[in-house]
């Protein structure tokens, strides 16, 4: 039966022609010594067709792949954003900033000053000697004061104000002051040596000032504008006398700034502030109206000319200097102003010797380095919780930033001649030692943030030493 033998046909046969079909298209094997089998009709459309298939599209991460500009500059952005939020980047900008800026002083006193000082017939380093004992000075005061804790930074400003207030007395009392340049605020030490009280009486309005802020905002008196404003108002005014009657309107200015720094930073309202910048304004609109010295300073900006009389010769030829400059500058040394054409070229007028000699460049690195200083300054007063701490970072700040930006201005002819010197840079021990003082004040501010603490213990020897032998995993015992 022909039909039951095909129906009924053992299933062994179509497993085997299963199989013979599977052997004809399974992938090629080595038949002999190295000649490939050949490969079966279908597997050859299999393989044609997955040549042909396009590749995947690779990745544009760490693989190698091509990358967008636009993700490489973001990627370059977040890096300097995180780098730039560490917790030690105000501690290490106020620590290079002053330190960079007091060691470049250093060499352009010694270059400016070299000449006048050999038309007092008196050595070449002269000038660079006295700076120079004054900045290790003002070193070892900025290393004392990054290390004093706050609570004893509030308790050494009352004996500061009360003793720079006697010396400021002192000054006014004949044959103690001494007159330089027609102001009367110098104290005779002995010597070549000097002392001006009024550079002082800037640190101690910052710290007595913070602390007395600091002390009324912890009893919830600051609401109230009476409180506010007595006796800081009284006792800053008392010193603006005592600087007035010796004729230095420079440091008064700055002694202004810093009074309204720290009322802005305790929360003025806007007309009491309005009201104390009003009179303030006032007044030394009386005291430049009634001098013609003042006067005559107020009519040399942007004078491109010396003037009738030679009134402008400082401020144009503080100008010429900046302009011979060029990018680059003529060289360190290679001045030509500071021979006897630039008056005061190593105090006042020091920025602009620096635009001559170092040019474009070397002008905003010093630009630079005052604007870190500025930022890192804002940032520990802002980030702090203190009030004291941010009082007086804020009043330092104010303070250091104030006084370059008029002594710089006064040598672009943008703003008078206020005869301020350029904070760290310009010569002038009395100048130099309370700022290295308040920049130190700065640094210990920046040190005591919770999380500045924290990276600076980590970065200490044997507690990183310590944090590495916990981290490693104690091997069984007899393993090797």
């Amino acid at each position: 039966m022909p039909a039951e033998e095909s129906s009924a046909a053992p299933r062994g046969d179509r497993s085997r022609a299963t199989a013979a079909i599977s052997r004809a298209l399974a992938p090629p094997l080595l038949v002999g010594a190295g000649s490939p089998a050949p490969l079966g009709p279908a597997l050859r459309v299999r393989s044609v067709a997955g040549s042909r298939r396009p590749s995947a599209p690779r990745s544009k991460g760490r693989s190698g792949g091509p990358r967008s500009p636009r993700g490489g500059v973001r990627r370059m952005y977040e890096q300097a954003r995180r780098a730039w939020d560490r917790p030690l980047t105000a501690y290490y900008l106020i620590l290079g900033a002053g330190l960079l800026i007091t060691v470049l002083g250093l060499v352009m006193v010694y270059s400016a000053s070299m000449i006048k000082a050999l038309e007092l017939d008196k050595p070449g380093t002269y000038f660079f000697r006295k700076q120079f004992l004054a900045a290790v000075i003002g070193a070892g005061l900025m290393a004392l004061a990054a290390r004093m804790p706050a609570r004893l930074h509030r308790a050494f400003a009352y004996p500061l104000l009360m003793g720079t207030v006697f010396l400021m007395v002192l000054v006014q009392v004949p044959g103690i002051g001494m007159s330089v340049n027609g102001n009367r605020n110098w104290l005779y030490l002995g010597g070549p040596f000097q002392l001006q009280p009024s550079e002082f009486g800037k640190l101690a309005l910052v710290l007595w000032g913070a602390d007395l802020l600091a002390r009324k905002q912890d009893k919830r008196l600051l609401t109230q504008w009476k409180h506010m404003l007595v006796p800081l108002v009284p006792v800053a005014f008392m010193l603006l006398g005592l600087i007035m009657l010796g004729g230095d309107m420079g440091t008064a200015i700055i002694l202004t700034a810093i009074l309204f720094g720290l009322l802005w930073l305790a929360g003025a309202p806007t007309r009491l502030f309005a009201g104390v910048l009003a009179f303030a304004g006032l007044i030394a609109f009386v005291l430049i109206k009634t001098s013609p010295n003042r006067m005559s300073r107020l009519a040399c900006i942007g004078a491109s000319e010396p003037g009738p009389g030679d009134s402008c010769w400082q401020a144009v030829h503080g100008i010429y200097a900046l302009a011979s400059g060029g990018w680059f500058g003529s060289g360190l040394g290679a001045s030509v102003e500071k021979w006897g054409q630039l008056p005061e070229p190593h105090t006042d007028f020091i920025f602009a010797i620096t635009g001559e000699e170092l040019g474009l460049a070397g002008t905003l690195s010093v630009l630079a380095l005052f604007a870190a200083l500025g930022y890192a300054g804002i940032r520990v007063a802002g980030r702090t919780e203190d009030p004291f701490v941010r009082y007086a970072a804020g009043g330092v700040t104010t303070w250091i930033t104030v006084q370059a930006v008029i002594n710089i201005g006064a040598v672009l002819g943008l703003l008078p001649i206020a005869g301020v010197p350029l904070p760290l840079f310009s010569y002038g021990g009395s100048a130099l030692l309370p700022t290295m003082f308040a920049v130190g004040l700065l640094i210990a501010f920046a040190r005591e943030d919770p999380a500045a603490k924290a990276a600076l213990a980590m970065r200490r020897p044997g507690v990183r030493w310590k944090t590495m032998r916990r981290r490693v995993k104690k091997r069984p015992s007899g393993e090797r």
